[in-house]
């Protein structure tokens, strides 16, 4: 099925999510944090908004809602483990909603952690997962637990290959600094920085990325590695007790990087 993927740029470095039929002029938007962006999108396209789906509670993903709903007079989807302004219906792990203008559905996961009720969608091949993980990082802790986003990152981890990462978050030149710092022989990440640094030059997004990518640059995805494991133990002092220990003291020094 045709469709046309585009993260609309607000704030200083938010997306919000835009898949979209050029068939039938349908549209669908993840975390709307501004409306106007969003609004000036559609009209310029001549799309109609058909659902506005929600991962988690923070502002800079909420607040557009009230005024898009209000324009379009469209469906929310949100979690239901969390509570949000002018959601219509609360989702979780093991439910599917249905975006029959645009042609596709979501199948919504439990992806707690950055918060304590954060979900994603999948739909295809594309993963809509909020601030859960970030091409070459993952999301702070809130009120979530290390345990909680360790778990969220292992499922997404289980996905293909070819899943397409399309997150909240233009982080990924900071990211990969810190990611090379984690594993300063990684060829992968070194390769990867000038490449960021031209697209940021050229003000284009560095994502969605891939999940393969993640795989070879993501130290939060390669906690088993040898090379982070000893990282993380020299930054520690101690040893790594296992791969939940390890991700928890990674996730530390990534916050007082």
């Amino acid at each position: 099925m045709a469709y046309d993927l585009t993260p609309i740029p607000i704030f200083s470095d938010n997306y919000v999510w835009t898949l979209s039929n050029p068939d039938t002029g349908r549209a669908v938007v993840v975390d709307p944090g501004d409306a106007e962006p969003v609004t000036r999108f559609l009209e310029e396209n001549g799309l109609e908004l058909e659902a506005i789906l929600i991962t988690h509670k923070h502002w800079d993903h909420v607040s557009g809602i009230k005024s898009l709903k209000k324009r379009y007079g469209t469906t929310v989807y949100g979690p239901a483990r969390e509570t949000i302004d002018n959601v219509d219906i609360t989702v979780s792990e093991g439910q599917t909603i249905d975006a029959p203008g645009v042609g596709m559905s979501f199948r919504v996961l439990d992806l707690q952690g950055h918060t304590a009720g954060h979900i994603g969608y999948l739909s295809d091949v594309l993963l809509f997962c909020g601030d859960t993980l970030f091409s070459a990082g993952c999301g702070r802790l809130f009120d979530g637990t290390a345990e909680q986003l360790h778990t969220s990152l292992e499922k997404i981890a289980g996905l293909p290959d070819a899943t397409l990462i399309c997150c909240t978050h233009e982080y990924t030149l900071n990211n990969l600094h810190f990611a090379l710092e984690v594993e300063p022989g990684n060829a992968d990440i070194a390769a990867y920085i000038p490449e960021v640094e031209n697209m940021m030059r050229q003000r284009r997004p560095s994502l969605p990325t891939s999940l393969e990518k993640e795989r070879r640059i993501n130290p939060f995805l390669r906690t088993t590695f040898a090379t982070v494991r000893s990282a993380v133990s020299a930054r520690s002092g101690r040893p790594m007790e296992n791969d939940l220990d390890c991700f928890t003291a990674l996730r530390k020094w990534k916050d007082e990087f």
